[in-house]
């Protein structure tokens, strides 16, 4: 693939440049200041993915590290072409927001988070809702939309808090209205089997729920058209399709390594021209993971909406946006069209390509986290955003792995010392209110594991992409 050391140039604070040379076919950008730490490796994926011939565009956010293939942070917008990599494992990884009438001191956030976590299942391989044939079915083809169909055919506890007037309005704050055009067809029998149980649960790695509260308003105006205030009580959720999309992703990156063209780029760089059936079938499959990530970060709002009516009475918990950040879509940017693959980067649309949804005025709402215990950040799309073909980073991103942040042992004995101690760990958390599914492990989403979110948050704003509307803090994080 391509040169082992590809050469960075910075054209000013805010963009280093990476331009074509041996086997790239396009130039690449990095939008990052001197403050951001960039992974060698993650700057050769960057190479690499610029090396694809039917790139056309690539591009980097400031959160990028080191992922599968292609960087996480990376966006790339390729001719007539679909790369599952690019896309990622965690398909419709997404984020979505709630907000309630409570604020700050109003309630005891401790005890709605360890209702909360009785509620939904945290980590890995957990199961909530069954779902039968039929109900998949109305899942992969619906998405969201399915809710009222599962709401018929399962008997479970989520019901309690399902509205169909405040169903209606969720429905317009989803991005697509949180359905796409899966097929059941394409979808493997693996994902079937083995992930068609998971709607309603968390998961594991940097999944999370958090109740947050507003710490500051950056835009009155902006954060009153979503219902937001300052020191305002907010949930935010933050997972994806779960064994269901990673089961879809693992066996199209095969099908695509196994095609003559490919023979050299190997699982994690090949790719699927989109007028063959194996490309075609990897977009309704994909199609059909979103789907199921779609609801399943309903089925959780549904069940945390559950818990705050049980504790207070019925209780206005308003979706504000669900957003999705592992994700492919077909867009046309400067006159052409592209698939843009957005690997841990979301999509920041201005007001002008939001004018069909209830978002004209506004721009597209962006749910930027950071790590546990630092802040998050509500922002919206200003339409000024085609040199990063209108994406914005996901998140932080990591500045270490999880296994330097854990530290590694064998048999009893430390192989490698962790980078982050168990006290550092307690003071970085000092004050927030932490459940976690895996307390062995959960040092490897540290707080200093991560970037400056504040940085990165930054970056996105003096590029003129977004506007900032709202910072929030965590009371109670909640992780797999």
């Amino acid at each position: 693939m391509a040169e082992a050391s590809p050469k960075l140039v910075r054209i000013d604070p805010l963009r280093l440049y990476m331009e074509r040379h041996g086997q790239m076919v396009t130039d690449a950008t990095i939008f990052a200041s001197q403050a951001i730490k960039l992974e060698p490796d993650a700057v050769r994926q960057l190479c690499d993915a610029a090396s694809l011939p039917p790139a056309k565009k690539v591009l980097a956010t400031a959160d990028i590290h080191v992922g599968f293939g292609v960087p996480i942070g990376a966006v790339l917008g390729l001719e007539n072409a679909i790369m599952p990599a690019a896309v990622g494992y965690d398909i419709n990884c997404g984020m979505r927001l709630l907000r309630t009438p409570f604020s700050k001191g109003d309630i005891d956030t401790d005890k709605i988070a360890n209702s909360i976590a009785r509620d939904i299942p945290l980590g890995e391989g957990k199961a909530n809702l069954p779902l039968d044939k039929t109900s998949l079915e109305a899942v992969v083809y619906n998405g969201v939309a399915a809710i009222p169909i599962l709401e018929q055919r399962i008997n479970h506890r989520v019901w309690e808090a399902f509205n169909p007037d405040e169903f209606a309005d969720d429905l317009n704050r989803i991005e697509e209205n949180g359905r796409l055009p899966g097929d059941l067809a394409a979808v493997p029998n693996a994902a079937l089997q083995k992930g068609s149980a998971q709607l309603g649960t968390l998961g594991g790695g940097n999944h999370f729920i958090e109740i947050q509260y507003v710490q500051k308003v950056f835009e009155p105006s902006l954060a009153k058209n979503f219902g937001l205030f300052k020191d305002q009580i907010v949930v935010m959720i933050h997972s994806g399709s779960r064994r269901f999309g990673y089961e879809i992703a693992d066996q199209y990156m095969a099908i695509a390594a196994k095609r003559p063209e490919m023979v050299e780029r190997k699982k994690m760089l090949s790719f699927l021209s989109t007028q063959t059936d194996a490309g075609k079938n990897y977009i309704a499959a994909m199609s059909a993971a979103a789907n199921f990530a779609f609801t399943n970060r309903h089925i959780m709002a549904l069940l945390v909406r559950r818990c705050f009516n049980r504790m207070f009475g019925p209780t206005p918990l308003k979706l504000v946006y669900d957003v999705t950040h592992n994700m492919a879509k077909l867009e046309s940017h400067e006159g052409n069209e592209l698939w843009v693959h957005r690997k841990g980067a979301t999509r920041a649309f201005g007001p002008e390509r939001m004018i069909a949804t209830v978002f004209a005025q506004t721009g597209q709402p962006i749910i930027t986290p950071g790590s546990m215990g630092t802040a998050s950040f509500l922002l919206v799309g200003t339409g000024n955003s085609e040199e990063s073909l209108c994406s914005v980073n996901h998140g932080a991103g990591r500045v270490m792995s999880r296994t330097a942040a854990l530290g590694k042992s064998r048999r009893g004995r430390v192989v490698t010392t962790a980078l982050i101690s168990d006290d550092r760990f307690k003071r970085t958390m000092a004050g927030i209110k932490l459940i976690a599914g895996n307390r062995h492990k959960i040092k490897e989403e540290a707080p200093d594991a991560y970037k400056d979110i504040e940085e990165v948050v930054r970056i996105v704003v003096e590029c003129g992409w977004a506007k900032a509307v709202a910072r929030m803090l965590p009371l109670a994080v909640l992780k797999g």
